[in-house]
C-alpha cells in the first residue's frame, strides 16, 4: 500500500491527498477542517492550488474508486478508506 501524501498550503496549513486526479493534478483536503478541497498541480519549481467545490472533489474521488476497482489496484483499500473518512 502506498504511503499517505501531505502538502503544506501557505494559508490553510496541512493538506492531505484525497484522490489522484486527471492530468497530474491531485485532490487534497485541509487536514483539520476537512471542508476545503484543492486541485493541486505540482510542477518542477512551483505548486499550484485551485479551490474546488465539495461535489467536484467527491465526484473525482468516486471516479478514482471505480477506476481502481476495474484495474484491481492494490491501493483500492486505501482509497476506499480515505473516501469514507472524507465524504461519508
Amino acid at each position: 500500500m502506498s504511503s499517505e501524501r501531505y502538502l503544506n498550503h501557505p494559508t490553510f496549513g496541512m493538506l492531505y491527498e484525497v484522490s489522484p486526479g486527471n492530468e497530474g493534478r491531485d485532490i487534497y483536503a485541509t487536514l483539520y477542517a476537512q471542508k476545503m478541497f484543492f486541485l493541486v498541480t505540482v510542477h518542477q519549481r512551483e505548486v499550484l492550488f485551485e479551490v474546488i467545490p465539495y461535489l467536484d472533489a467527491r465526484n473525482q474521488a468516486e471516479f478514482n474508486l471505480q477506476k481502481a476497482r476495474r484495474s484491481g489496484s492494490v491501493d483500492l483499500p486505501k482509497w476506499e478508506n480515505l473516501f469514507k473518512q472524507t465524504f461519508l
